[in-house]
């Protein structure tokens, strides 16, 4: 973690500069960010959430051990160094759990910490702001921060029993919810600076409670609201002079810096004002996996003029299928049946990102980027489709800096929105 805190260190001391943090599973993404990672010589920050990755297999199958070991396998095929990949934990606490007793929930959430660290992740967003079955609608500042604090000890008798180095933290949380909100949105309201102060006191009170002392001088961050959000078909941008007085507050906590989560789809320029505002950790999940199925639906419309029906990996086909099939993924967000099919394919909310795994549509993936790979010599797909469905790879192929094959035009689809955040995060890049 020293690459993180270096980082808070430079920022403090008035470095405009920053990290993005990749919440995704997915093997193009993440193929994509270590060796995007390689190219710029930077270290990448990966973090699993608690959805995707917990003791029970979350929707990926994975444990932290298992995902911990799928990440460091591709950085070795990618050439990256070990040392130079992060993972982090995003969201840990009760969120899984929810509709269970608080203390039903919060037991399994001791276990969720412990395999995290155990795993070898280190940056662990502590979580426990959602109200379980039993708990009133709202939970008190003091109760949420008791339970942190409860989940920070447990991170900290993993991390003396099994080693390496400590863990960061983060605490605090965003609204809406995680992952794009449900509803339309206009605007939002940015979080109040005296609530971030009582949130920190907050949290800084139960860990000393907890003879946490030491481990509260490595809380880097807190995840607030600086105004960014999603909605299935909106974006809700940055505004830097609504955010002023809470990029202000910040510098009069020392050590502390803002991790923004929901910045997918913000523009560069927005990126990098939400790093000169402090908010130097700049989460992205879901704008990475709508990068990822835009590209593969360009992929497969160049597929249709390519192939006759009969051979066609028929891959969208497939993943409305499948969905329309599984809908519980979707079905508590796409509510307007008139725009169902719409939605299902083209909401920034992506919730198709929880289906790329499905074996069905793996399947089909494999046998689009075969069918491609096959259907013109050498694997270069013709340039006249390249600039009419994939106009940035195009430009790329033409002027030398990509191959023109499928797996390498998927990728930099993923790649385009990973290089809006390395820039925004590191000037020097631009």
């Amino acid at each position: 973690m020293k690459a993180l805190l270096d980082l808070v260190a430079r920022h403090r001391s008035g470095e405009a500069i920053g990290i993005a943090s990749i919440c995704s599973a997915h093997p193009v993404v993440l193929d994509a960010a270590l060796i995007h990672a390689r190219g710029n010589n930077r270290p990448v920050l990966i973090e699993a959430t608690s959805n995707q990755v917990n003791q029970f297999g979350g929707y990926t199958g994975m444990r932290p051990a298992d995902f911990h070991d799928f990440v460091m396998d591709k950085a070795d095929r990618a050439g990256l160094a070990r040392e130079q990949v992060l993972l982090g934990g995003d969201h840990l606490g009760p969120n899984a759990w929810q509709d269970e007793s608080a203390a039903s929930a919060m037991a399994k959430s001791d276990v969720l910490i412990d395999e995290y660290v155990a795993a070898g992740f280190r940056k662990i967003h502590l979580d426990c702001s959602m109200s379980c079955a039993d708990d009133p609608a709202v939970l008190t500042d003091a109760e949420v921060a008791a339970r942190a604090a409860r989940l920070a000890a447990v991170a900290e008798r993993t991390w003396q029993r099994s080693g390496g180095e400590a863990p960061v933290y983060i605490v605090g949380t965003e609204v809406p919810v995680p992952g794009g909100a449900k509803e339309e949105l206009d605007e939002l309201q940015v979080t109040d600076p005296e609530a971030m102060a009582a949130t920190v006191e907050a949290h800084r009170r139960a860990f000393a409670a907890h003879g946490l002392d030491e481990a509260w001088r490595r809380v880097i961050g807190l995840v607030v609201q600086p105004g960014v959000e999603f909605d299935h078909h909106d974006v809700v941008d940055f505004q830097p002079g609504k955010a002023r007085a809470l990029s202000a507050a910040i510098e009069r906590i020392p050590g502390l810096l803002y991790e923004a989560h929901s910045t997918d789809y913000q523009t560069p320029a927005a990126l990098a004002a939400l790093v000169r505002g402090h908010f130097a950790i700049l989460k992205v999940g879901p704008g990475v996996t709508y990068a990822l199925r835009e590209t593969l639906w360009a992929l497969s419309f160049i597929e249709d003029e390519m192939l006759e029906a009969a051979k066609r990996s028929d891959l969208r086909r497939v993943v409305l299928d499948v969905m329309h099939a599984e809908p519980k993924y979707w079905n508590k967000y796409y509510t307007d049946a008139a725009r169902l099919t719409l939605d299902l394919q083209y909401s920034l909310s992506d919730r198709m990102r929880y289906y790329w795994a499905h074996p069905r549509i793996r399947a089909a993936c494999d046998t689009l980027l075969h069918n491609l790979d096959a259907a013109s010599p050498g694997g270069a797909l013709p340039l006249a489709l390249l600039n009419q469905y994939l106009p940035y790879q195009y430009d790329a192929v033409r002027a030398g800096r990509l191959a023109n094959s499928a797996t390498n035009l998927l990728r930099a689809g993923v790649t385009r929105v990973l290089e809006h955040y390395a820039r925004a995060c590191c000037p020097s890049l631009s």
